[in-house]
């Protein structure tokens, strides 16, 4: 990475001498499994006699030549920038140079289907990797348009953002397609996709009267299990639901929708050409929290359509308002125009507790984040940037009024097409719709980091009648900012042996103590819940006689989403070493049987595993991990046969199943010894049931090679990397281990999934001496891998299961010694928050 960085200074430096016009860019995907040829013509206006610089990550450059004249490569490229000295008032640039393709999911992609031998290729450019491509002044406010013209074998697809043309014939196997200018974008989202894929094709009616052209494509040996009918249904919802409130026609020529396989993130905004991780093609039964999150995808990346494609952020510290605004669009587009009505209670259960995590690491930053530099944008897509963004949007929304907010929405894509934008450009918009000054809600709210507590405090006489309620706000000590809320409280009673709400103020919460007297008067009711419908950014907490309530009746709340913020508040309570992880163990075994909601119900299991195996005291956490296996068994048996409780029950059992017995239990499973009513033991499923076997000692290489043989497709060569890195032996980790550190040509699936198979580990002992490797070799691998390779081992080898002083003690040491490089820092300073936190829970859990 060093050498490949641009900060933000040099992107305005350049931005104030450079005016981008439009690219012409000449691929040949035919020379080879390593490289191809790529010619770039951009043609841009300058400062005259500047000097300035492109970015170009080559592997050989053959020619440069500006405005006529021949450049020495040797002399003004560096494999990543290629300098330009005594430009002119209009200049055209020409680089002709060999490009290689990746398998980190950077750049142009390259993957070999092992079913079938086919190649498939997809690029991926956001954040700084259209460079790998072609050559390009790579940051998003040197907006152009990008002409692409692509040589590849005739026998494949070729997509990109303007339509499809016609191929051309080169020769006996080989074919060019020669595809029209795109309107002025910015290069991250532009795309190539090619190879051999299959499409099923549909359209669809704009509201401005064009027939937009739709495609949904996968590969060969995925085809069959693409339901492209109902992707094609979720679009439309989409398309309709968007052109009404945005008031303003889709932007674009067409619309693809592409599953391509290694792929990094769910999906790619790419402007008419969006790709989406290959996952969202179900080859096996998924929970419906899967099945939800998909649509919640889709609809994401049809959002920024418009706000990111269409109207894009000048620089990389608005990243936030393209994916707060696609974040908070697809949540209330899903939940209003699609069947999954819920999916208010979706984000809270997961969006929401991914915000409040991030938020109290070290390492939050204001939702509009300083970004110096690119390494800084890398380690910036996470809970904030997302899920606290897009909360904070929901606040705004109820702060200004839903239909103002889509009026101001509405005319800064009007005002701003095709352009770049920075915050105060979207806020002015909003404050002439809903007569609220915002620059004040702005600055609390965007520019100040932290999460704020909210709970109340009643007073009763004795008849129960309220004599007294307040919101109490609280802030952390380092980030003291009490905020406005909006937001409203609910009160709930029992009836017929559920709880109810009966009442419900929406009210204006700032300062220190907000008075409720619209409560003044009414009885004490069973349960007060603050923040009812989840319209604020708050961590809450229960008066003493609510929380009694919720935890005896938690699985009576009537309300899905109101159940979600009680579930959110005991788990944020027990994260705080507030509550001992030994009582949140109980809450959750004791209501989660009726949890009817797939992503609450994960979101609860995936926080019962944490707190099972982190937080509960070391002294008991062997027993209670045992007891949650046998729990869950016990649930998955009880469970509606063929229910997504149910699969949530086997698979959350088999990824703890321990003791000789549960393991017994798993293998009869897999083995259909000990079937379950409605349970199928699919492909993915006997994958998981084995990789617990294999955990657990019961199972090998033997049995991994066997498993690989009846699914030799790339999910099944994950799963299997997956399955032989957890092998419970010093020699298994050892071999995991070097597998991705001692080599670099692993694709980032496999890495990814060798990193999951390492850390489980039913005796953390066996990573112990991995502290010590770990830091001996973060820093070296951050230096010579990707971004995204770097990452995933700065983070997935991190051995965190150990969370004990001498972890803790070992990171402290090395962050003490490293000062830099910034963006590492922040993964191991999360790493050790996420030790400490641990540490501190231990402790409030020790009997």
């Amino acid at each position: 990475m060093p050498g490949e960085n641009l900060t933000r200074v040099e992107a305005q430096e350049r931005k104030n001498l450079i005016a981008t016009q439009s690219y012409a860019v000449a691929l040949d995907l035919t020379q080879g499994a390593e490289t191809f040829r790529s010619t770039t013509t951009v043609r841009f206006t300058a400062s005259e006699g500047a000097s300035s610089f492109i970015d170009a990550i080559t592997y050989r450059v053959h020619a440069v030549t500006l405005n006529g004249r021949e450049l020495d490569p040797a002399q003004v490229a560096d494999g990543a920038r290629i300098q330009l000295e005594g430009l002119a008032a209009e200049n055209e640039l020409v680089v002709d140079a060999d490009m290689r393709y990746t398998n980190t999911g950077e750049g142009l992609h390259r993957f070999v289907d092992p079913v079938d031998g086919e190649v498939y290729l997809y690029s991926q450019f956001e954040v700084p990797d259209s460079r790998r491509v072609f050559a390009v002044f790579e940051q998003p406010d040197l907006k152009a348009t990008f002409q692409f013209t692509i040589t590849a074998p005739a026998e494949w697809q070729v997509v990109s953002n303007s339509p499809t043309p016609d191929p051309v014939a080169e020769g006996q196997d080989a074919a060019t397609w020669r595809f029209e200018p795109t309107p002025v974008i910015s290069s991250y989202i532009t795309a190539i996709v090619a190879g051999p894929y299959e499409v099923v094709r549909s359209e669809l009616t704009s509201r401005d009267g064009r027939t937009i052209p739709l495609g949904v494509f996968a590969r060969k040996s995925l085809f069959e299990y693409l339901d492209a009918d109902y992707i094609f249904e979720k679009t439309r919802e989409g398309f309709a639901y968007y052109e009404e409130k945005f008031d303003y026609a889709y932007p674009f020529e067409k619309y693809d929708q592409l599953f391509v396989p290694e792929f990094n993130a769910g999906a790619m905004e790419n402007a008419g050409a969006v790709t989406f991780t290959e996952t969202y093609v179900f080859r096996s039964k998924v929970t419906d929290a899967i099945k939800e999150r998909r649509v919640v995808t889709i609809l994401h990346e049809l959002a920024h359509m418009w706000f990111g494609d269409l109207v894009t952020m000048k620089w990389w510290n608005d990243l936030w308002l393209n994916e707060s605004f696609a974040e908070w669009a697809s949540t209330i587009s899903t939940a209003e125009a699609t069947e999954w009505s819920q999916a208010w209670t979706t984000f809270q259960a997961m969006e929401k507790s991914w915000a409040y995590k991030q938020d109290q690491l070290p390492s939050t930053h204001p939702v509009v984040a300083t970004i110096r530099d690119l390494e800084d944008v890398q380690v910036n897509f996470d809970g904030i940037t997302y899920a606290k963004g897009g909360s904070v949007l929901k606040q705004l929304v109820a702060w200004v009024g839903e239909e103002a907010f889509f009026a101001g929405v509405s005319q800064y894509f009007k005002k701003h097409a095709y352009g770049n934008t920075e915050l105060s450009d979207l806020l002015a918009e909003l404050e002439a719709t809903s007569g609220r000054e915002l620059a004040s809600w702005s600055k609390l709210w965007l520019e100040t980091a932290g999460v704020n507590t909210l709970r109340p405090e009643i007073g009763t006489d004795a008849e129960g009648t309220i004599t007294s309620f307040d919101v109490v706000q609280t802030a952390a000590e380092d980030y003291p900012t009490l905020r406005p809320h909006r937001l409203a409280i609910g009160f709930y009673n029992l009836h017929e042996g559920r709880l109810v709400r009966d009442k419900r103020f929406e009210l204006d919460v700032d300062g220190e103590r907000t008075a409720v007297a619209e409560a003044i008067g009414a009885t004490r009711p069973d349960l007060v819940l603050v923040n009812d419908d989840d319209l604020a950014y708050a961590k809450i907490r229960l008066d003493e006689q609510s929380l009694r309530v919720a935890i005896e009746h938690l699985s009576s709340i009537e309300s899905p989403l109101a159940r979600a913020l009680v579930w959110g508040s005991a788990w944020d309570s027990t994260r705080d070493a507030e509550t001992p992880a030994s009582d949140y163990v109980d809450l959750v075994l004791n209501n989660i049987a009726t949890e009817t909601e797939s992503t609450t119900l994960r979101t609860t299991l995936n926080q019962l595993v944490l707190a099972a195996s982190h937080y509960v005291s070391p002294s008991r956490q062997r027993a209670t991990l045992q007891r949650v296996a046998d729990a869950l068994w016990q649930l998955a048996n009880d469970a509606e046969p063929a229910s997504d409780a149910q699969f949530q029950f086997v698979k959350f059992f088999a990824a703890v199943a321990e003791t000789p017995e549960q393991l017994d239990s798993v293998q009869g499973l897999r083995e259909g010894r000990f079937p379950l009513e409605g349970l199928d033991v699919d492909t993915d499923l006997g994958w998981e049931l084995l990789i617990a076997l294999v955990a657990g000692g019961r199972a090998g290489d033997d049995e991994i090679e066997q498993a690989l043989a009846s699914d030799n497709t790339a999910s099944g060569q994950q799963s299997a990397a997956h399955a032989r890195a957890a092998i419970p032996t010093a020699e298994g980790k050892q071999a995991a281990w070097a597998s991705v550190l001692d080599q670099d040509a692993l694709p980032n699936t496999i890495v990814r999934s060798t990193s999951l198979g390492f850390l489980r580990a039913t005796d953390s002992e066996i990573l112990e001496p991995y502290i010590e490797r770990y830091f001996q070799s973060v820093l070296d691998i951050w230096n010579s891998r990707t971004y995204k390779i770097a990452e995933y081992v700065a983070v997935g080898f991190y051995p965190s299961p150990i969370a004990n002083e001498a972890l803790r003690d070992a990171t402290r040491a090395w962050l003490d010694a490293h000062e830099e490089p910034a963006a590492l820092r922040r993964l191991v300073v999360e790493n050790l928050a996420g030790v400490e936190r641990a540490l501190a829970a231990q402790a409030r859990d020790t009997p």
